[in-house]
């Protein structure tokens, strides 16, 4: 190579004006995934969930990032899941409003103790986190329920980090037969999820028996709390975020509510 070219070569490569070959974008059949991308989700999902459960008992996965999602991955494997972080949310289907990316939070209230029956054995819940603005009416309101009906509610899932998000998804996508658009009907979007807006946090209940609506929605509905809810939550601040015939683009949730300090009665 003569030294005018490569002179001009090294300018262009300093100025950003070099042209190179940039790496495809991989395209995701939305209905349903090919078998090698499920392959893909897959080995994912093999790969992180050793990391995610260590994250969990730990207590860390309010602050996970995506960068520390992404660490126990190499490049192909990073790409890949950036791919499903990089959805466009229309053309998905997606209908919920957007809450912004939350990329790890500490100024949380941690809940540590929680005890539920699981198959007659007693059993710690995880720890999970709640806002400030959130704890102190969620708190209230299970008080409240207690006095009224002898019983409570638990917290199975608040605040979650859009990385944490981001995971929930590719997992899921198994449940929903690799169908995209058929996910985003049950796990929000990373940035779609009101369990990553502190301020409108939602809280995903669990009751001291275990029954939390996911692989049966009727037997949620049937719990006397549930009833409870509906009647006072209200009170709280507390609002169902996905009802019934809601045109959400999102399944009916009973599990889920938000707080909404704007509902509660003044």
């Amino acid at each position: 190579m003569s030294k005018k070219v490569f002179f001009v070569l090294a300018v262009s490569i300093l100025c950003g004006c070099a042209s190179f070959p940039k790496t495809p974008a991989i395209t995701l059949n939305v209905e349903k995934l090919s078998p090698e991308h499920i392959a893909e989700v897959k080995a994912l999902v093999a790969k992180l969930e050793p990391f995610i459960h260590t994250k969990d008992q730990a207590g860390r996965l309010p602050m996970l990032t995506f960068k520390e999602l992404e660490s126990p991955l190499n490049a192909s494997e990073k790409r890949f899941l950036r791919s499903f972080r990089d959805l466009e949310a229309a053309t998905v289907g997606v209908r919920i409003p957007f809450h912004g990316i939350s990329q790890g939070n500490n100024d949380l209230v941690r809940l540590d103790g929680q005890k539920i029956r699981l198959h007659g054995k007693w059993t710690e819940l995880p720890p999970q986190f709640l806002s400030p603005q959130v704890y102190p009416s969620y708190q209230f309101m299970m008080r409240a329920m207690e006095r009224a009906i002898g019983k409570r509610l638990f917290v199975e899932s608040g605040y979650r980090s859009s990385a944490h998000q981001l995971y929930l998804f590719i997992f899921y996508l198994s449940n929903h037969d690799y169908s995209i658009r058929e996910t985003v009907k049950w796990v929000a979007l990373p940035g779609y999820s009101e369990h990553g807006d502190p301020e409108h946090l939602a809280i995903d209940f669990i009751n001291e028996d275990g029954i939390n609506g996911e692989e049966n929605v009727a037997e949620f509905e049937d719990l006397q709390e549930y009833q409870w809810l509906l009647e006072n939550a209200g009170r709280f601040g507390f609002v169902l975020s996905y009802p019934k015939n809601a045109p959400a683009g999102i399944t009916y949730e009973p599990w889920h509510w938000r707080y909404d300090s704007i509902s509660r009665p003044r």
